[in-house]
């Protein structure tokens, strides 16, 4: 899933492979049906244009016979998933196979709009069931011109693969499309859908610096039961110590000092989430966070702050306030240059009308799934020990949805997100020939995850292959550097895994009777 930024949304950023307009990919587009439901009352009424839809292939190590492996982009552009092709998993499984390698662009993110606009009636064509048949349409209709042949499916074998979001898609996409596609990998896919997701904070709980982790504990439930005590001039104090007094709605403020550790759907600097393990992806952020939190050696100025609120407390010390708060006005507050806090542009939400613009925009995009089908809003836990304030609930992140997408003439989203768009599928149980997953015990969307901990211990098989890795965050498996040999073990045999997933499919495609 994407970081939401305060200007935007980015996930799995490319960096340095792309400078200025120059692409390593020369941008391909294909004509795709706006509306591949013509007969459903759910479109009505319906488009019958085309839009153009991108994508980008490598055919450097393609040989006659070998497969096509399709990497959904998912929730960002195309253009941020160019490392896949130029060091990470498509390049290895290439390379292994003799095969191409294609990404596409999902419907409404990078160029692939089918609308000038993103309004309420437009976006209704942003559905799970039109994306996967994208899928499909693309699988059976592209051409690649450095290519001879007809490579389309299913008479090459295609095999699908996607992170994060767009490796629920695959999971999905190879429940409803086997007969087109011959195998799916996902990779940290969320294949239940859930309105509340406290989870999302699990791991670091479980896996963080325990002395940072019960200092934050320890000062968010000291928090709340200030917040419940009605009293203003305390609360006022409290957002004070933070320098976040012109912040009126105590939600808003709650989500503004969450921003290290992920806040619900925004956070605009690194947390958790973007830890990786190659260091060219790595952002430490959160550990910068929490070794400021921790620290025995800062000025008796900022210890002080420890006991500012302590009358509220019989009078204890809320051990490490003031290394937090202090982190909190050196690395967030300057991201508000004009220092109006409140503003939707800083840190308020409660701007109806700054959530209502209709601008094609990947932020926008995913949030209308998150509203109308994935649901997943970062939420408190209901009991302690808790690293976010218990103000954070489900009707905070549907407020955002209510006002950014008010009823059209054609769409309105529901009360809440309707989960049966994805839970359709078979949620945790779901199953389909040569579809594998792959998912870190260290990831914060693991619980909607195949892998979940929720779920029971998984067995694999050849045609049902599960790998669940040790010590990793979302979706590492895609990550490469050009050498399988040289990365850390755990990477580097959960890359094995993969090839040799693959080559045991490979070797049963010509005895594949699609549609059987």
């Amino acid at each position: 899933m994407p970081k939401i930024y305060l200007t935007g949304a980015q996930d799995d950023t490319l960096g340095s492979l792309v400078s200025g307009d120059t692409l390593p990919y020369p941008a391909q587009t294909i004509d795709m049906p706006i509306d591949h439901f013509p007969n459903s009352t759910r479109y009505a009424p319906h488009e019958t244009g085309t839009f153009k839809q991108r994508y980008f292939y490598d055919s450097t190590y393609y040989k006659p016979g070998g497969p096509v492996f399709l990497y959904l982009s998912g929730e960002t552009a195309a253009t941020d998933r160019f490392s896949n092709l130029v060091s990470g998993i498509i390049l290895i499984l290439m390379q292994a196979t003799n095969g191409l390698g294609v990404i596409l662009e999902n419907r409404y993110y990078g160029t692939s709009f089918p609308f000038n606009t993103s309004t309420t009636d437009n976006l209704r064509y942003l559905t799970t069931e039109q994306t996967i048949a994208d899928n499909a349409y693309f699988a059976q209709h592209v051409t690649f011109a450095s290519v001879g042949g007809n490579l389309t499916a299913p008479g090459t074998p295609w095999i699908l693969y996607g992170g994060s979001l767009a490796g629920g898609e695959v999971a999905f996409s190879m429940k409803t499309y086997g007969n087109i596609f011959f195998g799916g990998i996902v990779s940290s896919g969320p294949v239940q859908a859930a309105l509340e997701y406290p989870e999302w904070y699990n791991p670091i709980q479980k896996y963080g610096p325990q002395d940072c982790v019960s200092s934050i504990n320890a000062i968010i439930e000291n928090i709340d039961r200030l917040v419940a005590s009605g009293n203003e001039f305390a609360i006022l104090g409290l957002k004070e110590v933070f320098g976040l007094e012109a912040v009126i709605d105590i939600r808003d403020f709650a989500q503004t000092i969450a921003f290290p550790l992920g806040g619900p759907f925004n956070y605009p600097t690194n947390s958790w989430q973007e830890l990786n393990w190659y260091p060219g992806y790595n952002a430490p952020d959160f550990f910068n966070f929490c070794s400021n939190v921790t620290n025995i050696n800062t000025p008796d100025n900022i210890t002080l702050i420890d006991y500012a609120l302590a009358r509220y407390s019989n009078n204890t010390p809320w051990t490490n306030l003031g290394n937090y708060a202090n982190y909190i006005k050196e690395e967030f507050l300057p991201l508000c240059p004009n220092r109006d806090y409140n503003s939707p542009e800083c840190f308020g939400t409660q701007n109806g009308s700054f959530w209502a613009y209709t601008s094609n925009s990947p932020t926008r995009s995913y949030l209308y799934t998150t509203c109308t089908e994935l649901g997943a809003y970062q939420v408190a836990p209901s009991t302690y020990p808790s690293l976010v304030m218990k103000v954070l609930k489900a009707d905070y992140t549907q407020q955002w949805c209510n006002w950014a997408f008010p009823p059209g003439l054609y769409n309105r989203i529901p009360p809440t997100p309707d989960l049966s768009a994805f839970n359709k599928y078979g949620g945790f149980n779901i199953s389909a020939e040569r579809l594998a997953f792959i998912d870190g015990d260290v990831d914060p969307w693991l619980d909607l995850c195949y892998h979940s901990t929720k779920t029971p211990l998984r067995t694999s098989s050849d045609d049902h292959p599960e790998y669940l890795i040790a010590g990793s965050g979302h979706h590492w498996d895609s990550y490469g550097i050009l050498d399988v040999s040289s990365e850390p073990l755990f990477i580097q045999q959960s890359h094995l895994w993969e090839i040799r997933t693959v080559e045991k499919w490979l070797r049963t495609f010509p005895s594949w009777k699609p549609g059987r």
